[in-house]
C-alpha cells in the first residue's frame, strides 16, 4: 500500500517537472531563432548603409571637404579661411 501512494505521488511530480523542463527548452530555442532573425534583418540593414542609397559618414565628408576645395580653388575661400574650415570638418 506504501508503494502505491509513493508511485501515485512521486509520478505525477517527475511529469511536472519534465514539462517545466520541455517547456524551458522550448523557450530557448525560440529565443535562439529569434536573436538569428534579428541579426539577419541587422545585417541587411547593414548593407543597405553601404550602397549609394545611404552614403556612408566618409563619403559625406569628403563630399564636404572636395566642396571646400572648389571654393578655395575658385577663390571665394583664403587659405586660412579653408584650413578652419577643414579642421572643423575632420574634427566633428
Amino acid at each position: 500500500m506504501e508503494k502505491i501512494i509513493f508511485f501515485g505521488l512521486v509520478i505525477p511530480i517527475l511529469g511536472f517537472v519534465l514539462y517545466l523542463g520541455g517547456t524551458a527548452i522550448m523557450n530557448g530555442f525560440s529565443a535562439k531563432s529569434a536573436n538569428k532573425s534579428n541579426e539577419n534583418t541587422d545585417q541587411e540593414n547593414t548593407d543597405y548603409e553601404n550602397t549609394s542609397e545611404f552614403p556612408s559618414d566618409d563619403s559625406k565628408l569628403s563630399d564636404e571637404v572636395k566642396k571646400l576645395n572648389q571654393l578655395f580653388k575658385d577663390g571665394i575661400l583664403t587659405q586660412e579661411e579653408f584650413e578652419k574650415a577643414k579642421k572643423k570638418l575632420l574634427d566633428d
